[in-house]
């Protein structure tokens, strides 16, 4: 597996085919996604191909000022590629990143992953009382 941070590798098709059937993004539209890349953080995961090509197999976005606060949005892999240590591995590059250290705090939303941001010293927000969001989740179906 080899991890990339180059925009230019990216498949924008892959993302936005896997995204826009997502729980936390369906319908999201093709220029929404390229628009969220741009203005991020991006990381790929890659795997050659029978042929030896790269081929995109994960993915995972983060939003920051780079001086306080990351937010980690998007980040998936493909199911054949799960259970390798992908995504940790992404991860793990972003909080390794140099111009993300000393951040106060990282963010993120997951409804079913928190084992394996766990094991990367992520935890339960210990205050939720303190947390507010402003949600528009059907956004993308209007």
């Amino acid at each position: 597996m080899r991890i990339s941070l180059d925009k230019a590798e990216l498949d924008i098709d892959l993302i936005h085919a896997f995204l826009s059937g997502a729980y936390w993004s369906v319908g999201i539209p093709r220029h929404i996604v390229e628009r969220a890349i741009r203005g991020s953080l991006c990381v790929g995961a890659y795997e050659p191909d029978e042929a030896g090509k790269d081929e995109q197999v994960g993915f995972a976005r983060l939003i920051s000022d780079q001086a306080t606060f990351a937010y980690l949005a998007d980040v998936f892999v493909l199911p054949a590629h799960r259970g390798k240590g992908v995504a940790r591995a992404m991860i793990q590059v972003l909080h390794d990143h140099p111009e993300l250290q000393g951040l106060r705090r990282w963010a993120l939303f997951t409804r079913d992953m928190q084992t394996v941001y766990a094991k990367l010293g992520w935890e339960i927000y210990p205050h939720p009382e303190r947390l507010m969001v402003r949600d528009d989740p059907d956004i993308y179906q209007r």
